[in-house]
């Protein structure tokens, strides 16, 4: 494998921050919210307000990633951005704790302010991959940094749900204490495994480091020109609109699906379990994907991992019993993890890698513009319809779409014109 102490400290941010993808993300915010911080509320009007949180927390981020990227590349400055959006993170996922029952405007702040530091963060962790390892180790490399996130966040989310479950045991009052520590936990989590990304991967030096002034303006006439690149590359073109519409589906149900097992009438305790069994099978799937993409390509990989998702989907619309959703939930760890680290490595191979961080700023940018658009539908159609089943239809069609455009997608010819402008 690629030099092991880069890798491995890599992957450490991935096993930091999904800490707040699984223990807050996934599954204590969603429920929280509604069952603490919007007590009293209508159930459709908690997810509506919970789908509008999602939303603006992307929305944000499709507004910066770009620009972020192009100005981090100019000075070489990956690593200074990737420290500030996960200080961000860390400290308003701490703040949480603070906020009492029935503020539910406090928590959408504070968590709409750590979905920015998440997601801004991972916009240079992302193109840090090309710093790491070779393009025909990215698959493998991709992978190993997704399953170190599963890894990561399950273990620290099994030892939450047990806090959860029997606070007295941990010296906590009750519940609700024992969660709000458990935000705490996940911002010291975030903060102590960023350490050996920052102290251990490097990336190239760059002749001359700009002032603040010279990053923002070459950073914005970069922009200009990247996105010139952008539509020119057809390739990368083509490959974004793809990821723009199956990303949007994987990113809806991994926000969403707590929200819509309580809205089918299951119990929390059950739906905190099926997101332990999501975490712990994904922890080796994604390896396989890594090691199935390595031998058969990126791009078989992802329509595998797209048509178990649409049978997911649709059985998940005639989901009446609580172990279906166990069941559910454990085909979804098989795939999950394939779909992420597949999506970014097949990716890194289409870029020119001393243009990463610009280029997986659009990348972001359009897998959180999908997600503004995913959780938001979900809780609109639940609300005008009163059912959250009928909403999954769209999540079905985007996948099918996602697919459509994916099969257009010419490997080799992207990887050429990557390697043109390189050289360039």
């Amino acid at each position: 494998m690629e030099n092991k102490k880069k890798v491995i400290s890599w992957a450490f941010y991935d096993w930091a921050n999904s800490a707040f993808a699984t223990t807050v993300m996934a599954g204590f915010f969603p429920i929280f919210f509604k069952n603490y911080w919007s007590a009293g509320a209508d159930v459709a009007e908690s997810t509506l307000r919970l789908g509008v949180a999602n939303s603006l927390g992307s929305l944000v981020i499709v507004a910066l990633a770009p620009v972020l990227g192009a100005i981090a590349d100019q000075g070489g400055a990956k690593k200074k951005f990737l420290l500030f959006f996960t200080a961000m993170g860390v400290v308003m996922t701490g703040s949480l704790y603070f906020v009492a029952q029935g503020d539910w405007q406090w928590a959408v702040l504070l968590y709409v302010l750590a979905s920015i530091g998440f997601s801004g963060g991972n916009v240079f962790y992302d193109a840090l991959l090309v710093a790491v390892a070779r393009k025909e180790k990215y698959d493998v490399v991709s992978a190993v940094g997704y399953s170190f996130g599963y890894l990561g966040g399950g273990v620290l989310f099994a030892l939450n749900v047990a806090m959860s479950l029997w606070p007295q045991s941990f010296g906590l009052a009750d519940a609700a204490e024992a969660v709000r520590v458990s935000f705490v936990m996940v911002a010291l989590w975030w903060a102590l495994f960023s350490i050996p990304v920052l102290l251990f991967v490097h990336e190239p030096r760059v002749a001359q480091v700009p002032g603040i002034g010279q990053w923002v303006t070459g950073g914005l006439r970069q922009l200009q020109t990247t996105f010139q690149e952008i539509r020119q590359l057809r390739v990368v073109f083509t490959f974004l609109i793809a990821y723009w519409c199956y990303i949007d589906a994987v990113d809806t149900i991994i926000r969403m699906a707590v929200d819509y097992g309580l809205s089918l009438g299951f119990k929390a305790e059950s739906l905190i379990v099926a997101l332990l069994i999501t975490q712990f099978v994904g922890f080796p799937a994604a390896l396989l994907f890594g090691k199935l993409g390595e031998r058969f390509g990126a791009k078989s990989g992802l329509f595998i991992a797209i048509g178990v998702y649409v049978a997911v989907t649709l059985w998940a619309m005639k989901m009446d019993q609580v172990h279906e959703f166990y069941i559910l939930a454990a085909v979804i760890g098989l795939v999950q993890g394939g779909v992420q680290s597949l999506s970014r490595s097949f990716y890194a191979r289409l870029i020119p890698a001393d243009k990463a961080a610009e280029f997986f700023g659009f990348y972001n940018m359009l897998g959180k513009f999908a997600a503004v658009l995913g959780p938001a539908l979900m809780g609109v159609v639940g609300a005008l319809t009163g059912s959250s089943r009928a909403s999954l239809w769209a999540v079905v069609g985007l996948f099918a779409v996602g697919a459509a455009v994916l099969y257009f997608v010419d490997e080799e010819e992207g990887i050429r014109r990557a390697r043109q402008l390189e050289t360039s």
